[in-house]
């Protein structure tokens, strides 16, 4: 039950960002980001109630920090889905977790988990190869929110400590204050329209409140080493709904690069040492 339950996250966290790249015809990335990251901070504001706990003023300043980074995280990441594939874009974005993994140990087999990734996103990143098959201003984006995936899981460390519901609801909360004026000033008042907003309501609970619930039922039963070997599936699952719901058909080559990323992330999950600083909310995949 609980790999199944990280299993149907990652699904879950492809198809409502496959079904919200749908959205960019009529409100545009950053619309679509708004939408998506309002309803979900709405949502878990309702689900998890986080006015019970006491915020003190230093944790308040931490979870700025933390719901600034992911409110960025999104805004890059559905920035660059304008111009590259969604599933070359997960593979780019995984480049962040990474160096925080990696430049925190020192390991000898981390160097081998450092090899498959720096292969898989040299075989990806526009580097003198095959320039047209990838938009450059895309791979920036993509490579924006990978810095900024990297900041968010810093930052998570410092409110680890709290509740998991407690921090992301009030870090999602923060995130939507950071996207929502950018989706406000680019689509106006597109993103009134009732038929967007129900539409932008369901990316939301596909997308975040689905994913974060099954991520904390599989978080009770297993290892954060297991957790993040099945978490390390994302790109591919990414790559799939990019085939099914968007027609995005990749090459052989960027298929083997998603395959190398994948491997260090898996290798690096598997091979981390436990770390006993760690709270609920450091496990929370966005």
């Amino acid at each position: 039950m609980p790999l199944l339950a990280v299993l149907g996250s990652v699904v879950a966290l492809g198809i409502g960002t496959s079904f919200g790249k749908q959205l960019f015809p009529q409100v545009g990335a950053l619309g679509t980001t708004a939408l998506r990251v309002g309803f979900s901070a709405l949502i878990l504001l309702l689900i998890w109630r986080p006015w019970r706990w006491t915020t003190t003023r230093a944790d308040a300043r931490s979870l700025v920090r933390y719901g600034m980074a992911l409110g960025c995280m999104n805004l890059m990441f559905y920035q660059s889905l304008q111009t590259i594939p969604f599933g070359v874009a997960v593979a780019i974005e995984f480049s962040g977790p990474l160096a925080v993994a990696f430049f925190t140990s020192r390991r000898a087999i981390d160097y081998l988990w450092i090899a498959f990734a720096i292969v898989g996103l040299g075989l990806l990143l526009p580097l003198g190869h095959d320039v047209t098959r990838l938009d450059p201003v895309g791979v920036m984006f993509a490579l924006g929110a990978a810095v900024f995936w990297a900041a968010y899981i810093l930052f998570g460390k410092k409110v680890g400590h709290l509740h998991a519901g407690h921090s992301v609801a009030l870090g999602l909360t923060m995130a939507a204050v950071t996207v929502v004026p950018f989706g406000v000033w680019h689509a106006g008042s597109a993103l009134l329209q009732p038929g967007i907003l129900l539409f932008g309501l369901g990316v939301a609970a596909v997308s975040s409140a689905i994913p974060i619930s099954l991520e904390m039922v599989a978080l009770k039963r297993l290892t954060p080493a297991a957790f993040g070997v099945m978490a390390s599936m994302e790109p591919a699952v990414a790559a799939l709904m990019g085939v099914l719901v968007l027609d995005e058909h990749l090459s052989g080559l960027q298929w083997l690069a998603i395959g190398l990323v994948m491997s260090a992330a898996a290798g690096s999950a598997a091979t981390a040492k436990p770390d006993t600083h760690r709270g609920p909310a450091d496990e929370i995949v966005q």
